[in-house]
């Protein structure tokens, strides 16, 4: 399946034989999986049909024209983005069928157990206990920074195995039923008055064996799968022109001539090039993702999101003058998704600035660039070849 024009005429067919507007949502959605127009580079039987990635904008046009419902991408987006393509290179085909479809569309929410406060930047680190009990791992410990987890039915963990060995191979990596018994789910409320953050606290919580996605001690290596999808997924997500934190200032720009000066202007037009270059340097990467996984290019794309978004906030707080000031709600509210364009000025300045700490700080992604990419000599680790259990704490 590898023909544009096939696959235009399949995704046609599948229309005709489920209209959008007399099927249900959810029952569509997942005839789509079912049919393999879900996500078309995966195989068949698990949503795909094994054609190039490039293709799925042929299916993704005729749906949008046909006015098909989507799997609210926003929503999913720790699934669709970390956890689904982890689990297609690493997950037996039992985990592969079990989770993939229910996680494409919708019915089930993800998040990301990787974090801790003890081990943020540095999260080889990590101190997360999973100790084995027969067919079971009994797993305590405390994460931070969760997204979704107040709303997530599962999330993908990494917790320490093995403390006799160095940080990085004594990890291992799960799959993680947060509704099962010793799973806590605190808010985190941040700087916006919103708790979209979480921190999950782990208490005697029992994980099957079966639920451990890779090989034992290997999760340092599965989870650079996922923290690698989850780069391109924030820096390089999909953008029309003018689309994301560029637009909101650019449509103040044109409606209210009397805020505009030179200065201001001057700004305006650097920021606008960087966020389109930013977006067609995006689009390129995701073409070059067509021919594999996501490598280290997918920590420059988050790098320059998020000084981008961070630039343009900035700018649109200025323009605004004294309006820019004014906040529209400090509620406490639990919001199952970042809305950056649906508020006001206040809250994209305000929620910009956790956009360099997300997703792997940018001082860790300019190690990462500078090593991986530029080929630059690494900078001296004394602890790559100690023990967990023996490093200073």
């Amino acid at each position: 399946m590898t023909d544009a024009a096939e696959l235009r005429r399949r995704t046609q067919e599948f229309l005709a034989a489920h209209p959008p507007a007399s099927t249900d949502r959810l029952e569509f959605l997942r005839a789509r999986f079912d049919a393999g127009l879900a996500w078309v580079h995966f195989p068949e039987g698990l949503g795909g049909l094994g054609a190039p990635r490039t293709l799925q904008a042929v299916v993704d046009a005729e749906l949008e024209a046909a006015g098909a419902p989507d799997n609210d991408p926003r929503r999913i987006g720790i699934g669709l983005g970390m956890a689904a393509p982890t689990i297609l290179h690493y997950g037996t085909e039992e985990q592969k069928r079990t989770y993939l479809r229910p996680l494409w569309t919708g019915e089930e929410v993800w998040c990301q157990l990787f974090s801790e406060p003890g081990a943020g930047s540095d999260l080889a680190a990590l101190g997360t206990r999973a100790v084995r009990e027969g067919d079971d791992w009994v797993v305590n410990g405390q994460k931070v920074w969760t997204s979704s987890a107040h709303v997530a039915r599962w999330a993908i963990l990494i917790a320490r195995t093995d403390p006799d060995v160095p940080k990085h191979r004594g990890i291992t990596y799960f799959l993680c039923d947060m509704t099962d018994p010793g799973v806590e789910v605190r808010p985190l409320r941040q700087i916006t008055g919103e708790a979209e953050f979480n921190e999950v606290f782990l208490t005697d919580v029992r994980i099957p064996d079966s639920r451990r996605l890779g090989e034992i001690g290997d999760g340092w290596r599965v989870a650079q799968t996922t923290l690698n999808n989850e780069r391109v997924a924030i820096g390089g997500m999909r953008l029309p022109r003018e689309g994301g934190m560029i637009g909101p200032v650019s449509a103040t720009w044109r409606e209210r001539p009397e805020l505009r000066t030179h200065d201001l202007h001057q700004r305006l037009l650097k920021v606008w090039v960087d966020a389109e270059v930013a977006r067609l340097t995006g689009e390129r990467l995701r073409q070059q993702l067509a021919a594999g996984h996501p490598g280290p290019e997918g920590a420059g794309m988050k790098l320059g999101f998020a000084r981008l978004a961070q630039e343009i906030s900035g700018l649109e707080v200025e323009l605004r003058g004294e309006e820019g000031l004014l906040y529209d709600d400090w509620t406490m509210r639990r919001p199952q998704q970042v809305d950056f364009t649906g508020r006001d000025a206040g809250y994209r300045y305000l929620r910009a600035k956790g956009n360099s700490i997300e997703g792997g700080t940018s001082e860790v992604l300019l190690n990462i660039v500078a090593e991986r990419v530029l080929g630059l000599p690494a900078e001296p680790r004394t602890d790559k070849d100690v023990a967990w259990k023996d490093l200073a704490r």
